[in-house]
């Protein structure tokens, strides 16, 4: 028995691919993709006229919290929210507790996404032990183990020459991503500085903070040969620092998240902890580059970076943790504020939320919607208004500031690996 999407508009951005075709799906690999399929009695039929079908969406920058914070997400739970917003396939970061600095501990949440069953859930290794910047973790062990990259994300490793080492050592495995933050910058800051900052009497965090850790990370990207992926650009800086390092030719890549293309500083509510995450939102002239970059191709990559917090947590205002929840949302709002705007086409949204993460992470099987691929397929309707609320949400968490916020276009069907895991 075989599973057939008819009708929907296949945005493939490997074979530049955006036309109404039809797809058939035998086990877990997508076995055809070509003009009017004609199903036989036994076959599954999934009618997909009037929307987009894209290559399973990847987010390659997500916290679930296991092991150690499973009040606030765990695999399950986690998963059951990147399923409903389309997403078959998450990196998970490792500044869990313990943080996941070792090959046991990425078998442990490896096991345990397996046995969900809903999403592939790939675990990102710590660059340090204990993410404590001062000796590296088993970075071979852990390549071994399957980690699809490494990262210190929710700080930057400050010791350049530790940084360069492990650089070094994963240039030929995995790529690096790299949450930049000058931790001597930040001086207790907890938004963008500036203006808004002053009136709030709120401690403001610069451009600077970020922009000085994303040149330093390139030059030693550039010096190792390693592939660095900046995650959640966030400043009008940004722009010209990736673009310039990739005249150059280094091996770099940056994302940037739905929040920061869509919110400015000028949005935030204060007292609201829902519009605390680092990096801060920032200027309107910051956002505008950021756009500016995605429409352009400088940004590569749109992800969330998943931030689950309790809202026991959240309610403390600015005196919370930083972060917010983007699984269940990120596809609306990239659709809305990017594709109906005109900065990007739907087949770009795709490239961006699915077939360049698969490309950087080096997944060929993965982010392509063609003969012998695994069969990871978003059904996304275009057609579909819908105000965005938390009560909403199947993840633990709904620390978010969009409440309320009307979007165009939904996740309508998941499927992983050639099973539907999801259906509005």
């Amino acid at each position: 028995m075989s599973l057939i999407i008819k009708n929907g508009r296949v945005l493939n951005p490997p074979t530049d691919t955006d036309e109404i075709l039809d797809i058939k799906i035998d086990g877990n690999i997508i076995s055809a993709v070509e003009a009017d399929i004609v199903p036989v009695f036994s076959d599954t039929v999934i009618d997909a006229k009037g929307c987009y079908v894209m290559p399973g969406l990847i987010d390659m920058h997500v916290h679930f919290r296991d092991p150690g914070q499973t009040a606030k997400e765990d695999i399950e739970t986690g998963s059951r929210a990147a399923a409903r917003g389309g997403v078959t396939t998450v990196l998970a970061m490792p500044n869990t507790k313990p943080v996941v600095d070792n090959p046991e501990l990425v078998n442990y949440v490896h096991d345990k996404a397996e046995s969900v069953g809903l999403t592939r859930v790939l675990q990102v290794g710590s660059v340090t032990k204990g993410m404590e910047g001062k000796e590296l973790s088993d970075l071979k062990g852990m390549i071994d183990a399957g980690i699809p990259a490494i990262s210190e994300d929710g700080k930057s490793v400050m010791d350049s020459g530790i940084y360069r080492e492990a650089m070094k050592i994963v240039a030929a495995d995995v790529p690096v991503l790299a949450h930049c933050e000058d931790i001597n910058l930040v001086q207790g800051g907890v938004m963008n500085m500036g203006a808004k900052s002053d009136s709030m009497g709120e401690k403001g965090i610069s451009n600077a903070v970020e922009n000085i850790i994303e040149v330093r990370d390139i030059m030693l990207a550039e010096e190792t040969g390693a592939t660095l992926h900046l995650c959640h650009c966030s400043t009008k800086e940004s722009y010209d620092i990736v673009k310039e390092a990739k005249a150059r030719g280094v091996k770099v890549s940056g994302e940037v998240c739905p929040h920061h293309f869509t919110l400015t500083e000028d949005d935030i509510v204060p007292g609201d902890g829902n519009y605390k995450m680092n990096p801060p939102v920032r200027t309107t002239e910051d956002r505008d580059f950021l756009r500016r970059g995605l429409a352009e191709g400088v940004f590569e990559v749109i992800s969330t970076d998943h931030a689950p917090h309790t809202a026991e947590e959240k309610a403390k205002g600015f005196a919370s943790p930083f972060g917010i929840v983007g699984l269940e949302t990120s596809a609306s709002l990239t659709y809305t504020e990017l594709v109906l705007s005109g900065l990007i086409t739907p087949l770009s949204m795709a490239a961006y939320m699915s077939s360049n993460p698969a490309r950087i992470l080096g997944r060929d099987d993965l982010g392509n919607i063609a003969p012998g691929k695994v069969a990871d397929i978003t059904i996304f309707d275009p057609s579909i208004e819908y105000e965005i609320h938390a009560a909403d949400f199947v993840g633990k968490s709904k620390n978010m500031p969009f409440e309320g916020r009307k979007v165009q276009g939904k996740v309508v069907k998941t499927i992983f690996g050639g099973k539907v895991v999801y259906e509005a």
